[in-house]
């Protein structure tokens, strides 16, 4: 039964000890570890770092003050109702996000147990092409070639990581960039009845045993 802090019984916030009899323990990154968050902060600084000192360096630092905004609008209202409302980190009860990804973003929409649309993955990937993209052309017009060929090498790591050592394990299974197996989508959502409902009004099917 679900619990005050946990109103969609989402065995991600479930107790720990649940987890010992789990038939896919260690094969998702279904519980919150400060390491993992971590790491995506890291990889995401060797792109982040480079770009802005280069963005400075030719003149365009006021350029950084538009990129912020976008940031602040894209992980906080654009991207965390399109992907984050539909992952399991988000069903916990309370009004600041704890995952391995956004950790600390208002949470300012409903959870959405069910399935990521195409409109919103479509979203999603413009949303990161806008992301990633904007300091790139005030790089090269201020002639950093350097800064913007280093930021270009972190972008391509960042994404490169994310998609070998998370999205392979992430359990926001809609996300366009995931890559968990049907086999342990299907027994995590065999642990969690309100997702399962979800998803199989969306059209998903278990497969049979």
């Amino acid at each position: 039964m679900a619990d005050v802090n946990n109103p969609y019984d989402v065995c991600t916030w479930r107790s720990v000890s649940e987890c010992a009899d789990c038939r896919i323990a260690g094969r998702l990154k279904c519980r919150f570890k400060l390491g993992d968050l971590l790491r995506f902060i890291g990889m995401f600084s060797l792109f982040a770092v480079p770009a802005v000192v280069g963005v400075i360096a030719g003149g365009y630092g006021w350029s950084l003050v538009g990129w912020a905004v976008f940031w602040l609008v894209f992980f906080e209202l654009w991207e965390i109702r399109i992907l984050c409302t539909h992952c399991p980190y988000y069903a916990e009860r309370g009004t600041t996000l704890h995952c391995i990804a956004n950790y600390g973003s208002l949470k300012v929409w409903k959870y959405r147990p069910g399935t990521m649309n195409l409109f919103e993955k479509t979203q999603l990937m413009v949303g990161f092409a806008i992301l990633g993209g904007f300091p790139f052309p005030f790089l090269l017009l201020g002639d950093q070639y350097l800064w913007a060929f280093t930021a270009l090498c972190g972008l391509t790591a960042f994404f490169w990581t994310l998609h070998k050592w998370t999205c392979s394990k992430c359990v926001n299974f809609s996300c366009p960039l995931n890559s968990v197996s049907k086999t342990v989508v299907d027994a995590y959502l065999e642990h969690n009845p309100v997702m399962l409902k979800a998803w199989e009004e969306s059209g998903y099917r278990l497969d049979p045993p």
